[in-house]
């Protein structure tokens, strides 16, 4: 394997490492004790933190009981790393605009023959909560018996709704079908590893289960007062995202299983450096028209359940400039154009290109309190957001 082409030794290791990538060493501290807050006092039993910046580390630590060598469960932040699949194959002429039933035979069962790829890559294809159990994944008969069984809540494209898992089953179907490759094998081979990113992992190896930090449920639900004083409706909507859900992936048979919506695992460090990758496109990896289009071109502007535009590429969020990326999950700081994607349980990844900076944020304790969760995540973002120093 070619050498990777970023260089994972902090530059905090280096004493005049991070000012020299430019970061205000005085922001730093602020968000690692912003970030040690939550540890003392027991919301989140650990946690890890990476900053990026023009293809380096410039800052990790871990925090609390955890080895700073161990990995996460990163949930929904998986999903640009099937988008980023998908970019490869959108450069060499796969055509979203067609029907996923010309690449998922017996998916058109139900209505879903009207469905395109590119509406599922943008969570308005219309069955966000289409069951589908992980273990089922690698029997082929059982997989195309699942799709079939699936039904429409609404007309694809007319409306928005996250696809916690549901979407991305049937992207790593269609990667599969385009490569003639196991979606795990085909984004290892083209992504993790030419990128070097050795903590990442989608399908983890049994010999690298004890790497993996257990999750542990944290804290109690807020309130019907406190949901409604926030966000005005007395409960969330119930989605397949449980804490009995998120839980599952402590089990190595699903972590096995590499669930393409959900179930990668990582390093704080691996995640900052695929978004620097994004960022500077270092190996060609994706055709420069194709990145252009997914990291600024917002086509699903669709309100989500409290009212917010979903902000929607073809496989990451947009902060943008209405005053709403800290609900998107990037703080209040960053610029409008910074792009990412964060998973359950609090995990943060993002990167902005105004500062060229990408910051993670990972824990392995699922908070049920799921406003604590959102301040959190605003509190740590925004603080990321400024730790450049002009």
């Amino acid at each position: 394997m070619a050498s990777a082409p970023f260089d994972r030794t902090p530059a905090a290791d280096d004493p005049e490492g991070t000012a020299a990538l430019g970061f205000d060493p005085e922001a730093l501290t602020e968000l690692v004790r912003r970030a040690r807050r939550d540890v003392d006092d027991g919301f989140v039993p650990s946690c890890q933190i990476a900053l990026a910046r023009e293809g380096r580390v410039a800052f990790t630590c871990t925090l609390g009981d955890a080895d700073p060598d161990s990995r996460y469960a990163i949930f929904s932040a998986t999903k640009p790393m099937i988008a980023g699949a998908m970019w490869i194959l959108i450069g060499d002429g796969l055509d979203v605009t067609r029907p996923v039933t010309d690449f998922v035979p017996g998916f058109g069962t139900n209505g879903k023959d009207v469905v395109t790829v590119e509406q599922v890559m943008l969570h308005t294809s219309g069955f966000p909560h289409a069951p589908f159990s992980p273990l089922d994944w690698d029997d082929p008969d059982r997989r195309a018996a699942r799709f079939a069984k699936w039904r429409l809540n609404w007309e694809p494209g007319t409306r928005f709704e996250y696809h916690p898992t549901s979407a991305h089953w049937v992207l790593a179907a269609i990667i599969e079908s385009v490569t003639g490759t196991d979606f795990r094998a085909f984004v290892r081979g083209q992504l993790i590893d030419p990128l070097g990113l050795e903590g990442y992992e989608l399908g983890v190896a049994p010999d690298r289960h004890d790497t993996v930090n257990e999750l542990v449920a944290t804290g109690e639900p807020a309130t019907p007062e406190e949901l409604q004083a926030a966000l005005g409706i007395s409960e969330l909507p119930l989605t397949e995202v449980t804490q009995e859900a998120l839980l599952m992936f402590n089990r190595p048979e699903v972590r096995a299983v590499g669930v393409p919506g959900g179930g990668g695992v990582s390093h704080a460090v691996d995640l900052a450096l695929y978004y620097q990758a994004i960022l500077h496109n270092p190996l060609g990896t994706w055709r420069d028209d194709v990145l252009a289009d997914v990291t600024t071109r917002v086509r699903n502007t669709y309100p989500d359940y409290v009212g917010v535009a979903a902000n929607r590429t073809r496989g990451l969020v947009v902060a943008g400039d209405d005053g709403r990326a800290n609900v998107r999950g990037m703080g209040r700081t960053v610029s409008p154009r910074a792009f990412g994607h964060n998973g359950a349980g609090g995990q943060i990844a993002w990167a902005d290109p105004d500062t060229g900076v990408s910051f993670v944020y990972l824990t392995n304790g699922l908070d049920q309190h799921r406003l604590r969760e959102w301040r959190r995540t605003s509190a740590l973002a925004s603080r990321a957001g400024v730790c450049v120093s002009g």
